[in-house]
C-alpha cells in the first residue's frame, strides 16, 4: 500500500475539485497496471481490472479513509473485469445526487448505473484547450457524449454549439449538465444522429469555426479508430471556415502518436497540426502512446 499511500499524497483534492489520485494504467507503477482510483469529493471510485482478494480491499478502504482530508462518504468499487463491469459498495452510502467539480464547471454523475460515469477525468486538458479557444466561435461537438465539451465552450465564450451523439440519453445528460452550470440551452443544439449519416445536415448548420473529435476508441460497428478515423478526416473539409481549428482526441494505444498526423497528411493535407497534447500530472504514462493524446490542427486562411 506504501506505493499507493505515496502517489495519492501527491494529488489530494484541492477546494472539492475532482482529482485521479491513483492511475495504475500508466503503468508507471509496478504490480499495480489493474488499478485506477478517481475522488468525486465525496466519494471515491475504485476501478479494477483484475480481481483482488477482499483483504486487499479492507486496506484500500482503510488507507483511503485515512489519507484523504476528510473521510469519504462512500467508496465505489468498479470491477471491469466482470461482464458489464458491475459497481458494488465497499463502504458509505452514495448520496442521491453527485456532480464532478473542475475548473469551476460542474458535471452530473452517473456512479454505479452504467460502465461511464459521464465524465471522463482524464479530458481535463481538453476542456481546458476548448474554453481558451471558444470565445465567439461556432463549434461542432461530434460524438458529444454527455457534452462537457459544449459546457467548457460556452462557459469560454463560444457564441454557439451543436453537440452531435447518437446516444439520446447521454445527450439528455448534457443538457442537464448545461443546465445546473446556468448555461443558455438556446446557446447549444443536442442532435441525436449518426455522424456519418449526418454530414449533409451538418453541412448546412455549419461552417464552424472550431470541430472537436473525441470518437470512442470503439464502439461496436458505429466505430472503430482504424477503419472510421480515415473517413471522419475526409468528411471534416465541409465541415470549416477558413481559419478555423480541429481538436482531436485520440484513444487508442496500438495506433501511436504519430496516427493522426499521417490520416490528416493524407486525407485533410490544408489542416497543419499546432499543437499536441496529453493528460496532466494526474495521468503519468510510462509510453505516451498509452493514454489520451489530444491534436490541434488550423486550417489556413482564405
Amino acid at each position: 500500500m506504501q506505493t499507493i499511500r505515496n502517489e495519492i499524497i501527491k494529488h489530494l483534492p484541492c477546494s472539492g475539485e475532482t482529482r485521479r489520485l491513483f492511475h495504475g494504467r500508466g503503468q508507471c507503477f509496478a504490480g499495480y497496471d489493474d488499478l485506477v482510483i478517481d475522488y468525486f469529493p465525496p466519494v471515491v471510485m475504485v476501478i479494477l481490472y483484475r480481481q483482488r482478494p477482499q483483504s486487499w480491499l479492507d486496506d484500500l478502504t482503510q488507507l483511503l479513509d485515512t489519507i484523504l482530508p476528510s473521510k469519504p462518504r462512500a467508496i465505489l468499487l468498479q470491477e471491469r473485469f466482470l461482464t458489464n463491469a458491475p459497481s458494488r459498495r465497499l463502504q458509505g452510502t452514495l448520496p442521491e445526487e453527485l456532480n464532478a467539480l473542475e475548473a469551476g464547471l460542474t458535471f452530473r454523475l452517473r456512479l454505479g448505473e452504467a460502465q461511464n460515469t459521464g465524465f471522463f477525468p482524464d479530458m481535463a486538458i481538453g476542456r481546458k484547450l476548448v474554453r481558451e479557444r471558444a470565445e465567439g466561435k461556432r463549434v461542432l461537438n461530434l460524438f458529444a457524449y454527455s457534452c462537457s465539451f459544449s459546457v467548457a465552450a460556452l462557459a469560454g465564450g463560444a457564441a454557439q454549439v451543436v453537440n452531435l451523439d447518437m446516444n439520446r440519453g447521454a445527450l439528455e445528460l448534457g443538457k442537464l449538465n448545461h443546465r445546473i452550470n446556468n448555461i443558455d440551452l438556446r446557446q447549444a443544439s443536442f442532435l441525436p444522429l449518426e455522424f456519418f449519416r449526418s454530414l449533409s445536415k451538418l453541412r448546412k448548420i455549419g461552417p464552424f469555426d472550431l470541430v472537436i473529435c473525441d470518437p470512442p476508441a470503439s464502439q461496436g460497428k458505429s466505430f472503430t479508430a482504424e477503419r472510421h478515423w480515415p473517413k471522419l478526416v475526409r468528411s471534416l473539409a465541409g465541415l470549416i471556415n477558413p481559419g478555423g481549428e480541429i481538436l482531436a482526441c485520440l484513444n487508442a494505444p496500438d495506433l501511436g502518436p504519430d496516427y493522426l498526423d499521417g490520416l490528416f497528411a493524407t486525407h485533410l493535407p490544408a489542416a497543419k497540426r499546432i499543437g499536441l497534447f496529453t493528460p496532466e500530472e494526474d495521468f503519468p504514462e510510462a509510453n505516451l502512446a498509452g493514454g489520451v493524446i489530444l491534436h490541434l490542427y488550423s486550417l489556413p486562411e482564405d
